[in-house]
């Protein structure tokens, strides 16, 4: 096998300790598990944990053979790097600066940013495109120095709902360390050629989530309950080059979320060996 597939950790319980969260992941059959550091304080206040608390995660991936080797932040949704407010834009390069830090303790490889310039409760405007592309290279800056890629997530909206936009700001940025980390289901949203808009970032893609979609529904389906064609999605990634990819569902209350686990990634195998078994 010359991929690696992680699992999303809100697809699991959000009381499990971290050990049982890689011990499950390892036994549904993951590769490595994708930490979320989303807007809320608890996920935010991770990126200041103690260095013990960060060997620690490091430790129990070795032990489990398990290990957090990806990162989902989007955490910028609440401090977005294109705001006007300049206490959240600084608020924004802190936690820039705190996620390459922490990533580089855990063994992180790569940081997925939400590809939005503003969120909440400012209009995006070519004012807060042209900042968060300043802050966008900023932050490129920062993660060359420890050597993490910050990869841009194809979003819901039309900012960046595609991987041919998210380009752009890759372009704009110009940094070895600033690439793409696309969403298939987001993308099957923002264009009616998704396959096409993967092939226009060719290059640049260093990791894919795999998720479900369906017109106007972004996030709550399981595999083969929404439109997205993982198989041509899968296809077309892999003959690009891209051997990182992670499966996006959440947790939906159930006690079978075990079996879930399992589903998924029997799911998602069946497209990503029959390409390796294509070699």
């Amino acid at each position: 096998m010359n991929y690696r597939l992680g699992i999303y950790e809100k697809a699991m319980p959000a009381d499990l300790s971290w050990k049982e969260r890689m011990e499950a992941a390892g036994k549904a059959g993951f590769d490595f598990v994708e930490i979320s550091i989303d807007e809320t304080d608890a996920r935010l206040e991770r990126l200041k944990s103690p260095i013990s608390f960060r060997r620690e995660l490091r430790a129990l991936g070795e032990e489990t053979g398990t290990p957090i080797e990806t990162m989902c932040l989007s955490g910028h949704r609440k401090y977005p790097m294109g705001s006007s407010d300049p206490a959240i834009e600084a608020r924004s390069l802190e936690i820039m600066q705190d996620a390459i830090t922490f990533a580089k303790d855990v063994g992180i490889r790569i940081i997925q940013l939400a590809g939005y310039d503003v969120y909440y409760d400012e209009t995006p405007s070519p004012e807060t495109r042209a900042r968060f592309i300043r802050n966008l290279a900023k932050s490129g800056v920062m993660a060359a120095e420890h050597g993490i890629i910050l990869a841009l997530e194809t979003m819901e909206n039309d900012f960046c709902d595609t991987a041919t936009k998210a380009l752009d700001f890759v372009k704009a940025v110009n940094s070895p360390f600033v690439k793409i980390y696309p969403d298939v289901g987001n993308i099957r949203n923002g264009t009616e050629d998704p396959l096409g808009d993967l092939k226009n970032a060719e290059g640049n893609i260093v990791a894919a989530h795999l998720k479900e979609t369906k017109e106007g529904i972004f996030r709550d389906l399981f595999y083969g309950e929404g439109r997205v064609d993982m198989e041509g999605s899968v296809n077309t990634l892999y003959s690009m080059g891209v051997r990182r990819y992670n499966a996006e569902f959440w947790h939906d209350g159930g006690e079978n979320w075990r079996e879930r686990l399992s589903a998924a990634n029997d799911y998602l195998r069946k497209y990503l060996d029959k390409e390796v078994g294509a070699e």
